[in-house]
């Protein structure tokens, strides 16, 4: 699974398809929604403070960017539970990625009169870029509130991932009694089967969500926190989109 089916299935694919897919659920030039999820794990001998979550159990973080469809398109597993998510993704590859542009294709379209690259979605935890839309929040004016409603519906796949990664697969559910060495290999693995299973139309059955729910009750997942410091280019462009949503005037 490590050295040939992980590399090969979680994977960006036909970039333009997931774009339209995500215009068709109202967001415009969109390529994926990222989010983390916490995996509870055996204390570490070492440093193992660092992995104590703000629900208070051991974890390790996976950290994924998912297509329209709900399939993992680029995975980061490994980082200690106690690790903010933006910090996880800040030092990632996928980040580095972005921030270069080669991640996805030169695709840029235009909003009002703001110039927009293909973007991925977070919620208030990551960071405000250019190539990173992220709600509004605080106290929210009529305008700010059709961007949300729209970033949040296309931001609700990377949570049904995790939901039916964790349904399939219980283990990743309560506590991994492997090794810190042990564990993303697994996990990695379970996101390619997930990626496998969803392309081909493998039955899942609504009771597993249901029993997922249950066992996930004594892991609860902590919470994010809004990171500031948003840059102006980023900002001009969530606001070209907010105005667009309010005028009609999106391309989607």
């Amino acid at each position: 699974m490590k050295d040939l089916v992980i590399s090969r299935v979680v994977t960006l694919g036909n970039v333009q398809a997931i774009v339209d897919g995500f215009a068709e659920m109202g967001f415009p030039n969109c390529g994926g929604a990222i989010d983390g999820t916490h995996i509870p794990i055996l204390a570490p001998e070492h440093q193992g403070t660092d992995y104590i979550n703000r629900k208070g159990y051991f974890s390790m973080l996976l950290q994924a960017l998912v297509d329209h469809k709900g399939r993992f398109t680029n995975i980061n597993v490994g980082w200690p539970g106690k690790v903010h998510d933006a910090r996880v993704f800040r030092n990632s590859g996928l980040f580095r990625k972005l921030e270069k542009g080669t991640f996805f294709p030169d695709q840029k379209v235009t909003i009002g009169d703001v110039e927009m690259p293909i973007v991925i979605l977070g919620d208030p935890a990551y960071p405000l870029m250019p190539w990173l839309m992220k709600p509004y929040t605080g106290s929210l004016d009529s305008s700010q509130d059709p961007f949300n409603y729209r970033l949040s519906k296309c931001r609700m796949v990377v949570e049904c991932a995790f939901g039916r990664l964790k349904a399939r697969w219980r283990s990743l559910l309560t506590r991994s009694d492997l090794s810190e060495k042990n564990n993303p290999i697994v996990i990695a693995a379970c996101c390619a089967l997930h990626n496998i299973f969803e392309s081909k139309g493998e039955t899942f059955m609504a009771g597993w969500e249901v029993e997922a729910t249950r066992l996930a009750a004594d892991y609860a997942q902590p919470d994010t926190r809004a990171v500031r410091g948003a840059q102006q280019g980023a900002v001009r462009i969530r606001e070209a989109l907010k105005t667009s949503f309010v005028t009609g005037q999106a391309t989607v």
